[in-house]
């Protein structure tokens, strides 16, 4: 009995449903890009900024790169909570993921510029007073960004009911972080190498640099973010079911036992710590190993970027040819190449010539891994 009202369930759906305008995709998709251009500027460009911009010290730059972490952290799973509350309220009568995403967006833009700037009043001050100003900044970015992010993500439910869809809406969303991605490290490469010239390196006089970049992405999110919240409407009547697809859900004590929960987390944990490190490390690599231009701290993670968009063309493919397991594998097998060749390149190849295999090469990997 119950097998078969599943299957009138799927029924109903194939029966009634219409399948979303393409409009409606791409306008969704373009929610979440303020969010990707500020998580590119975020993990490649913060400890740069602070310690060669700023010129604090490693661990105080260190120390504010894991708060922002830990502030992510603790607001993700408050923001996935609270957004799957509803009311009668004004605050919930504009939609309940959108008014966390409009909130979200809000604290974005008010906080990131200052991340990126001299701190206002106290450029002068003891280095724990700015510490404490950009901590608090931070924290603010921090929370805005998970409520983006969450809100978003829990949007495609409330939209489709259809998992062809659904799959579809979240290949769009991905496929806008890759151009807001490029976005960044382009606009990057422009300001940096046209400005500083081809022998210049980083150094506290390129803080307004960083700050035309910064208004630059934030200009093109914001644009992209009022396109949103104008085309996008919020439904409620397919989140909120106990079925999605045909499938029921599973309570949350089903899926705490369920053994392939933790396996899943652990190898996502080590996959986002890889991922992370490369793209937080590679510019200061670049800098101070390596003593690379400026313009290079731009151009390498466009590079590993452009391996990532590579990769995505053939990864379907490579996933029929081997299965998954197998394509992480070798996902993996190429991050470890390239970690080698970091660790014992050196000379003027490697400088010129090499250094950019590895950055296809990492940029390959994070996306295999990333997509497993």
């Amino acid at each position: 009995m119950e097998s078969s009202q599943q299957y009138l369930i799927s029924n109903d759906y194939t029966e009634v449903y219409q399948r979303l305008p393409l409009g409606l995709q791409l306008a969704y998709g373009i929610g979440h890009v303020l969010n990707d251009v500020c998580a590119s500027m975020w993990f490649t460009y913060l400890l740069v900024f602070f310690h060669l911009v700023l010129q604090f010290s490693n661990w105080e730059a260190g120390f504010m790169l894991l708060v922002g972490q830990v502030a992510d952290a603790l607001a993700t799973p408050f923001v996935g909570f609270q957004s799957d509350q509803s009311g009668t309220s004004f605050f919930y009568s504009y939609g309940k993921r959108k008014i966390w995403h409009l909130l979200g967006t809000i604290c974005v833009l008010g906080a990131f510029p200052f991340i990126f700037s001299p701190c206002v009043y106290c450029i002068n001050a003891q280095r724990w007073v700015q510490i404490v100003y950009y901590c608090i900044f931070i924290i603010i970015f921090q929370f805005g960004w998970a409520a983006v992010q969450i809100s978003h993500l829990s949007l495609i439910p409330e939209l489709t009911p259809n998992e062809h869809d659904r799959t579809r809406l979240t290949a769009i969303r991905y496929c806008f972080t890759v151009i807001s991605s490029i976005l960044v490290y382009i606009v990057t490469w422009l300001i940096l190498h046209l400005d500083s010239g081809d022998d210049s390196k980083l150094g506290p006089a390129d803080g307004p640099k960083f700050q035309h970049i910064v208004w630059i992405g934030l200009g093109f999110g914001l644009f992209c973010s009022i396109l949103f919240h104008l085309c996008v409407r919020e439904e409620d009547g397919f989140g909120g079911s106990d079925i999605r697809g045909g499938q029921p859900r599973h309570n949350v004590k089903e899926i705490l036992k369920n053994i392939k929960v933790y396996k899943v987390a652990l190898i996502y944990m080590s996959t986002r710590l890889f991922v992370n490190l490369s793209q937080v490390f590679i510019p200061l690599y670049l800098h101070e190993t390596l003593d690379m231009t400026a313009s290079s701290l731009a151009l390498i993670p466009l590079t590993m970027f452009i391996g990532s968009f590579l990769m995505s063309v053939g990864i379907e493919k490579l996933n029929r040819l081997f299965g998954r397991k197998m394509a992480y594998t070798i996902g993996v097998s190429m991050g470890v190449a390239a970690c080698i060749w970091v660790q014992y390149g050196q000379g003027t190849f490697y400088i010129s010539y090499g250094i950019y295999v590895v950055a296809v090469l990492i940029g390959e990997c994070n996306f295999m891994q990333i997509n497993f």
